[in-house]
């Protein structure tokens, strides 16, 4: 059985997401959990990219201890040197390199010929193995590239010092044919090639990012480079939770393995799709809400006489169940704490004590609270450490089929003081934002709006995401709560909090630059 080893990319090429944005909290929350989830190396950002990448890449790379960090460099000395202070201090450093290796990319971004392009490449990989134990190199591009020159092009970077080798389809224009000719190619035309892990990265725009990265492996590729929820640019990347479970499932087919904590699967997906305000779809398979839900009668009939006529995946596999552990208000801190500590709760006492008295007051209003609801009140508390600016304490809404929806709210300033406006709207929504634009400083434009229930039932806790324009930022917001107004209103103003936090922190490295 061969051990694959899974590249995470969710908080780099999965943070380039459309309308993504993950603040520092988020990132740590994030790179804990694909900890737990067993994968091998996380790629933690972009660090030349800015001050804020440098940051949380060097931050994670402090925090995790059992998965290898990496960040992503161009082939350019300064970005591989400033990779290096972000990196230095992780348990294993590494780079991923990366520069383009087809005809159109040479031509068109890059203006070199194959000869300027190779030279460039093998500088570069040469630099950063005299800094890094571990140098992946990337072929940008490398589905369209022309097969003899890029056998070259990976010859002559392994001579170099690279350790792992990564093809990727980057445009997702591949096919699984295609990229298995590709990695066969490599390994009977390339002669150091044994010498290196051969790595692929696959994007979805045709829809076969997953069986691109099955067929790589078919085909000798050993390290696979996959997001959760397959989040990423364009269509995204290869779903992780899919390739995992596949060659799971099919370990007779595929002869291979991740070695991943599988049961981590559902909490992770869940993680990431609450703090990248990015839903899974119903239908998603393997964490979709589902992917083990039966309706047709003759399915039902077959699952009551046998479960494997119809599911191929337990729910219990990938981390779905029912939790055994039932809490409400009559539940003492010990049983709550063990539950928080099974959901992966790593945070202080202070923390702690938040969660708890927001369970406290959630039972008042719900007889049961579920493992949903104490993931989404962790999750809220964990990666919400943003110095409030502006601070929700009431808001109330009259609303009638026969009245113009008001809404009246009291909010605290950035100065400390308290103030209340009321304003009219179409909806009650409308109404509560209409009154919160006229509290804060300068106009803030609503560019979206979603909203979603943690689990069933009338009384399931509401989950509000935004994306709004403010102060020349665009910025997204989420907010929690049982009732789907305040969720709402939690969501708008968390949004104008971070674009203030982000319009601070810009001033001020505009400030040092100045100095």
């Amino acid at each position: 059985m061969r051990k694959i080893n899974v590249f995470d990319t969710t908080l780099r090429d999965g943070e380039q997401s459309a309308g993504v944005s993950l603040n520092l909290e988020e990132k740590l929350e994030i790179a804990r959990q694909l900890e737990r989830l067993g994968v091998d190396i996380m790629e933690a950002g972009f660090p030349a990219s800015s001050k804020g990448d440098f940051q949380s890449v060097q931050q994670i790379a402090r925090t995790i201890k059992n998965s290898s960090i990496t960040g992503l460099a161009r082939a350019v000395q300064s970005d591989i040197d400033t990779a290096w202070e972000a990196l230095k201090d992780s348990a294993e450093p590494r780079l991923h390199v990366f520069i383009a290796s087809s005809p159109i990319h040479m031509q068109y971004k890059l203006n070199m010929t194959p000869d300027q392009l190779v030279e460039r490449a093998v500088q570069s990989v040469k630099h950063a193995a005299s800094k890094f134990p571990h140098v992946q190199f990337s072929a940008e591009d490398a589905s369209r590239a022309e097969l003899p020159f890029l056998a070259r092009l990976v010859e002559e970077t392994i001579q170099a010092g690279a350790t792992v080798i990564n093809l990727p389809d980057t445009v997702g224009f591949t096919t699984p044919h295609e990229i298995g000719k590709m990695f066969a190619y490599m390994k009977e035309h390339v002669p150091s090639i044994d010498k290196v892990v051969l790595s692929t990265h696959n994007h979805n725009d045709l829809g076969m990012a997953v069986a691109n990265s099955l067929a790589a492996i078919q085909n000798g590729a050993g390290q696979v480079e996959c997001t959760v929820n397959g989040i990423g640019e364009r269509a995204g990347n290869a779903a992780l939770e899919e390739i995992a479970v596949a060659l799971n499932i099919r370990k007779d087919y595929y002869k291979a393995d991740t070695g991943l904590t599988l049961k981590e699967i559902k909490r992770t997906s869940s993680l990431v799709s609450k703090l990248a305000n990015m839903p899974v779809p119903g239908n998603k398979a393997v964490v979709g809400a589902n992917a083990f839900a039966h309706e047709s009668g003759i399915h039902q009939d077959g699952m009551l006489k046998n479960k494997e006529t119809y599911e191929i995946i337990t729910p219990e596999l990938v981390g779905v169940h029912e939790s055994s552990m039932v809490l409400g208000k009559h539940s003492g801190r010990h049983a709550f704490k063990e539950k928080l500590t099974e959901l992966g709760f790593a945070g202080d006492a202070t923390q702690f004590q938040q969660i708890f008295d927001a369970f406290k007051d959630l039972c008042d209003k719900k007889k049961e609270v579920t493992e949903d609801d104490l993931f989404a009140l962790m999750t809220e508390t964990m990666t919400d450490a943003i110095q409030e600016s502006y601070e929700l304490q009431t808001v109330q809404v009259n609303y009638g089929t026969n009245n113009i929806p008001t809404a009246t709210v009291t909010m605290k300033l950035p100065s400390g003081e308290m103030a209340q406006e009321a304003a009219t709207g179409s909806g009650s929504v409308e109404a509560i934002y209409n009154t919160l634009e006229r509290i804060i400083e300068g106009p803030v434009s609503l560019e979206d709006y979603r909203i979603q229930s943690v689990n069933g039932g009338g009384d399931a806790l509401a989950e509000v995401y935004v994306q709004v324009k403010y102060a020349g930022f665009e910025s997204s917001g989420r907010g929690t709560a049982h009732d789907v107004l305040e969720a709402s209103a939690k969501a708008y103003i968390n949004a104008v909090n971070r674009t203030l936090i982000r319009k601070a922190y810009e001033q001020e490295q505009t400030n040092k630059v100045n100095i």
